[in-house]
């Protein structure tokens, strides 16, 4: 009889403790988990699979597992739990990470694993910009809060968007997206028609499912309403869905918004009809699109961080990467919207400095994007779309 040989890796069973999954001990696989979860297929549930393999630490099962792209911590598997092993945090934790391993380079992954490492993380973008201040303060003869003879302020004056904004973040943009395409890929190679996605019928073409994940799962995050079956979970997971979908709208006006000015300052030096200049009127259309993304962004953030602090939830608690995340997206929020009334209230010192802490997050934002939990958009489609090409709906 041919022997299997199990081989437990302690580093990452350590980070999986450290990452937020500290009560996996508890666990003595009853399987509660497993048949309360109302997403689990019955021919592979998780999360008690996940939390055979996350106490065994076999590394290579969980990174190769679909199964932990498609829980999104409802919390009814941890509200019933009888030991309080609390799977959910587990589920969460093993997402966390594999995010460190599953795209170059490492070093990212790890100091995003770990509030230590936020100030390295800060520090990065905060020289970059300051640098970019100081050479542009210098050609403006050293004048760092420039203002305008009639007392109006253009940030343009300082962080001039044709050689510094422009060019640094489409290298930024698209070197992000250069690297999560690439752990998009990896992710989609490691999984298996076999196990954990549940076979249901023949293999289609994953195009065909791409845009159903899109509008269905992404932009109205139907996905939540699967989950309401939990003791408490009804409340928590209206309020989740609420702020997801406003989130995403947010960015989607925003995202517009980047484009349109975009395309109009670069196109209109070829073609001066669509030129756009900067600063945008108050009531100009385009500038009254972007403060409806603002104030959706805003409210969205609210009702996310409401049910974090204030809802209770005994059994399932936040980690550093969900704070972290929300924390960037409210520095950039915040720091839009302030730059604005400080320039608009012509406080040169404020509105310059605000300004510069905004592209110090949005570069935040962007360049970690593949080792923090808003690439979980994109791996969570990359798994939803793969196991809907088997026939499980996800």
């Amino acid at each position: 009889m041919a022997q299997c040989t199990l081989k437990p890796d302690i580093d990452f069973s350590r980070k999986l403790l450290e990452a937020g999954g500290d009560s996996l001990k508890k666990c003595y696989q009853c399987a509660t988990c497993a048949v309360a979860c109302p997403m689990a297929p019955a021919n592979a549930p998780y999360p008690r699979k996940e939390m055979v393999w996350a106490s065994w630490g076999l590394k290579d099962n969980l990174k190769n597992d679909v199964d932990i792209w498609l829980c999104h911590n409802c919390g009814n598997c941890s509200d019933l739990c009888p030991r309080g092993a609390n799977p959910a945090d587990v589920m969460s934790a093993a997402r966390n990470v594999v995010y460190q391993d599953l795209v170059a380079p490492k070093a990212v992954g790890s100091l995003m694993s770990k509030p230590s490492g936020l100030p390295i993380l800060f520090a990065i973008p905060a020289l970059l910009w300051l640098l970019v201040w100081w050479i542009r303060a210098g050609f403006n003869n050293g004048n760092w809060f420039p203002t305008r003879a009639d007392g109006s302020i253009v940030f343009g004056d300082i962080f001039y968007g044709d050689y510094t904004i422009d060019p640094i973040f489409m290298l930024t943009f698209f070197a992000a997206l250069f690297i999560i395409g690439r752990g998009a890929y990896k992710l989609w190679q490691a999984f298996k028609p076999e196990g954990s996605v549940a076979v249901i019928g023949p293999k289609k073409c994953w195009l065909c499912h791409l845009w159903d994940v899109l509008v269905e799962e992404i932009i109205f995050a139907n996905h939540f309403d699967d989950c309401q079956d939990g003791p408490k979970t009804g409340q928590i997971t209206h309020s989740r869905r609420v702020g997801h979908t406003i989130l995403v709208w947010a960015f989607c006006l925003l995202a517009f918004v980047t484009a349109v000015v975009a395309l109009g300052h670069w196109g209109g030096k070829v073609i001066p009809a669509i030129e756009i200049t900067t600063p945008l009127k108050p009531l100009n259309i385009i500038k009254l699109i972007a403060n409806l993304g603002a104030f959706l962004l805003v409210g969205g953030l609210a009702i996310l961080t409401f049910r974090r602090i204030f809802e209770k939830q005994d059994t399932h608690k936040s980690n550093y990467y969900d704070w972290y995340l929300l924390g960037v997206i409210w520095a950039v929020a915040l720091t839009g919207v302030f730059a604005q009334i400080f320039r608009l209230a012509q406080t040169a010192e404020c509105a310059f400095f605000i300004y510069y802490l905004h592209l110090v997050f949005v570069w935040m934002l962007f360049a970690y994007l593949p080792w923090s939990k808003l690439g979980h958009l994109v791996y969570r489609t990359v798994a939803l779309v793969y196991v809907r090409m088997y026939g499980r709906k996800g």
